[in-house]
């Protein structure tokens, strides 16, 4: 009962979540997830957040495999190639391989090949794949203040009236 088992245990029970919320193909291999080994926040590419003045704000790393239109703020954003934004994305690390359409803000922005953008990138740091799409402007940052994202939750609140 308590012993060694030399036998594999199932794979997952139904009703039982698994192991990879979706299939491993929509994660960019660049997911920061993925290469920093520590919990990434995922929006699905079954997943859509769609409304009016919706702002998302991550602490850790976030995954956007799904649609999202409003605004996200986070430390590590990254884009998968099922991902679309329309808004704009701010973090410190910006990795796009979906779609945005809208303003991109970030110290550091890589756009891969599969990355199509349309609209202003603000950064101090990018790096564009052969393959990318890019239409747009793109300007250096005069300082953090232009790039940096607003991680503190009550600046996006709306007044109390």
């Amino acid at each position: 009962m308590f012993g060694r088992n030399d036998q594999k245990p199932p794979g997952n029970l139904p009703g039982q979540p698994s192991s990879t919320p979706f299939p491993a193909r929509d994660l960019p291999t660049s997911a920061p997830a993925a290469t920093a080994g520590k919990a990434a926040s995922i929006i699905g590419p079954d997943l859509a957040i769609v409304g009016q003045k919706i702002t998302l704000v991550s602490k850790a790393a976030l995954i956007v495999a799904g649609e999202v239109t409003g605004d996200i703020h986070g430390e590590e954003i990254t884009v998968a190639e099922t991902g679309k934004v329309t808004g704009t994305v701010a973090a410190r690390n910006l990795s796009i391989h979906g779609e945005v359409n809208g303003s991109l803000r970030a110290e550091t922005v890589s756009l891969h090949s599969t990355a199509r953008i349309n609209g202003e990138i603000v950064q101090k740091n990018l790096v564009i794949a052969e393959g990318a799409q890019f239409d747009g402007r793109v300007r250096n940052a005069r300082d953090a203040s232009e790039w940096q994202p607003v991680l503190d939750l009550e600046a996006h609140r709306p007044p109390e009236a």
